[in-house]
């Protein structure tokens, strides 16, 4: 059954983990919008491409422009089955705001799924809608994942975790993981 998906995403997201979920989601049938607050349907933001080279940390490039295909204010959040939120730079300040903060308790509050990947949990923290949740990030991300009041779930990269209805995972290695998941609870 086709779902609709609303997805959260700013400036420096996270190239791999915003493209391969907004096209992967639709090829299964989906319909996907992805948003961005202070721009419209057809602008455009610059993505990230995060990648593991052997350094302290990941190392980052510029990626591509991503054009929006939805205005985040004109969203309509019942309209929505789920919610995603990928990582990069951009959930650092789009946590700032508070209507992306209301957009994500909604989402919880309504028991509807959430998929969130590496940065995007800096989102959910803020939120505050993780205590009592087992759940994975970038590594970088587990002081404020374990400040929200939730479990940190340090995983393989490759690897993803469902905790009632949210699914997360450490970065982008773990796409096919996190999907597959992520599918499963569309699917329910």
């Amino acid at each position: 059954m086709s779902k609709r998906i609303l997805i959260l995403c700013g400036d420096y997201v996270e190239d791999y983990e915003l493209m391969v979920p907004f096209q992967a989601l639709q090829a299964m049938g989906h319909t996907v919008d992805a948003v961005c607050p202070g721009k419209k349907a057809g602008e455009q933001i610059r993505t990230a491409i995060h990648d593991f080279e052997g350094d302290q940390t990941y190392s980052e490039k510029r990626g591509h422009n991503f054009t929006l295909n939805a205005s985040f204010d004109s969203i309509e959040l019942a309209s929505y089955h789920a919610l995603l939120i990928p990582g990069g730079r951009a959930p650092e300040y789009l946590r700032l705001n508070e209507k992306i903060l209301a957009t994500v308790q909604h989402f919880a509050h309504a028991n509807k799924p959430i998929a969130a990947i590496c940065h995007g949990a800096q989102i959910l923290s803020a939120a505050g809608v993780i205590r009592g949740k087992r759940i994975s990030a970038y590594p970088a991300c587990a002081p404020e994942v374990r400040q929200a009041g939730a479990e940190y779930v340090d995983l393989e990269v490759t690897r993803a975790i469902t905790d009632g209805l949210f699914v997360t995972a450490p970065a982008w290695p773990a796409h096919p993981d996190w999907l597959a998941q992520f599918q499963a609870l569309l699917t329910q």
